[in-house]
């Protein structure tokens, strides 16, 4: 689904309720430096739920569910186990059937059999995974000889 820019759009998935705020946002933003030229990046801490997480989870999870939906590709930092990551996952590819890239430090036998099987490809990196979304999903503009 291109947008009127003729980009798509790529949702930036990976544990957030877990994780160092710090750390969760550095990798997006990483992100975004090696992808943004190409494709429109959905991050979902562009919301700020900080202390109102638990009357606000039906909204949280309809807001992340929205950008899954929206996304043409789903970028994944499967950096640990998450639920709310896992189940993006599934839902993103066994329900949407979108292609869904994540890059993780476990090798293939200390990764959860779930990922494996509902991620279209693992890579060991941010900057490959990055590479690899630039080379299959950036559309070139040859000249027709």
């Amino acid at each position: 689904m291109k947008t009127l820019l003729g980009k798509q759009k790529i949702y930036l998935c990976g544990p957030i309720m877990d994780e160092h705020e710090g750390h969760a946002r550095a990798w997006r933003e990483t992100a975004k430096k090696l992808l943004g030229k190409n494709f429109i990046l959905l991050d979902p801490m562009r919301r700020n739920f900080k202390d109102r997480e638990v009357d606000s989870a039906n909204e949280i999870v309809e807001f992340d569910l929205q950008d899954v939906r929206d996304a043409d590709i789903i970028l994944v930092n499967y950096n640990k186990n998450s639920i709310g990551t896992a189940m993006e996952v599934f839902y993103a590819s066994h329900d949407l059937n979108k292609f869904v890239i994540a890059f993780t430090p476990f090798t293939f036998k200390d990764s959860n059999p779930w990922m494996v099987r509902f991620c279209t490809k693992l890579l060991p990196s941010l900057e490959s995974a990055c590479a690899y979304i630039r080379e299959h999903f950036v559309i070139q503009n040859h000249a027709r000889r």
